[in-house]
């Protein structure tokens, strides 16, 4: 199968340029790669990368800034290539995002499952560690993690087995072609597109099966600059659960969980001044979010009215 993977970035040139690096070194490289700025100064300087030797590379920049809205504008590049050079091999396309650093066997084992399951029609890997949740990983322990020199950490994307998913992890994720050609990310979700991934993942499920795939190992960075205040954040904690139970694209019991488990965590993080995470921003989201429930305007797209970076300079 061909392969085609697209990254939206913002703010991290140099993270999306040694992605490249660790795209190169696939055992089975990409066809093509689609890197979607939102200004020129998103997009990396890759002009001598090896990896031009081997896969097309495309810098583009979307109409705006949103990892929706660049996702879609990587999309629509990739199948108007597709249609000018009447591609007729199947094809599938990944995601990854600026900071993940995928195992160098994860497209060639995506592409595995894909050709000997036809029924699969999306996929996301197995987490070795996810800097999201702390300080963030280094790029020199993300190496330790996929040569096994340091152990796994414990995740929700993790274990041996393949199983049956809902949602992707949307930092690595991959479709074939009747999902990305049928599919697209809700532009509703702005900017750092919280629930993007369970709510693309919903639209796919129509048309067949998605799985958790271990041989698909990967490290999420997490790193911190680019993303957006904790009063935005923390809005869309509660916003963007509410309008995908109204889009049905996610279940009303599992965005309830959501929004308490979240809602209890900042109240409880607001208690002590968090070196990493602005908590008392991100439950000042929440509360304008819930004001805007009961007045009956809330909306995913309020963020980029109300969340202007917080004064602390703390990351969500």
């Amino acid at each position: 199968m061909k392969k085609y993977v697209i990254i939206a970035t913002k703010g991290r040139a140099v993270e999306t340029a040694t992605l490249f690096d660790f795209l190169f070194e696939q055992d089975a490289r990409p066809d093509a790669v689609y890197v979607v700025g939102a200004e020129t100064a998103d997009l990396p300087d890759v002009a001598g990368h090896p990896l031009h030797a081997h896969a097309t590379v495309k810098l583009l920049l979307a109409k705006g800034p949103g990892l929706t809205v660049q996702r879609n504008a990587g999309v629509a590049e990739l199948l108007r290539d597709l249609e000018r050079d009447r591609v007729e091999e199947p094809w599938f396309a990944a995601f990854f995002d600026d900071d993940f650093r995928p195992h160098r066997g994860w497209l060639q084992q995506c592409d595995a499952l894909f050709a000997a399951q036809p029924a699969m029609i999306g996929m996301t890997g197995q987490i070795l560690a996810d800097g999201v949740r702390g300080k963030g990983v280094s790029e020199a322990d993300a190496l330790r993690y996929l040569s096994g020199a340091l152990a796994p950490q414990e995740h929700w994307a993790s274990g041996a087995e393949r199983r049956p998913l809902n949602s992707a992890y949307g930092c690595n994720m991959a479709f074939v072609e009747r999902v990305i050609r049928a599919c697209r990310f809700d532009e509703a979700l702005p900017l750092y597109g919280w629930q993007e991934d369970q709510d693309y993942t919903s639209q796919a499920l129509a048309l067949g099966e998605f799985v958790y795939e271990p041989a698909c190992r990967g490290v999420h960075l997490g790193v911190k600059n680019g993303r957006i205040s904790g009063v935005r954040f923390g809005y869309s904690q509660i916003a963007n659960p509410i309008f995908l139970v109204k889009k049905n694209t996610m279940a009303r019991k599992k965005a309830y969980v959501f929004i308490t488990r979240h809602l209890l965590s900042n109240v409880y993080h607001s208690l002590q001044r968090d070196p990493i995470f602005d908590y008392r921003g991100r439950l000042k989201g929440n509360v304008l979010a819930f004001i805007d429930y009961v007045r009956g305007s809330s909306h995913p797209q309020r963020i980029l009215d109300i969340g202007l970076a917080s004064r602390s300079g703390r990351r969500p």
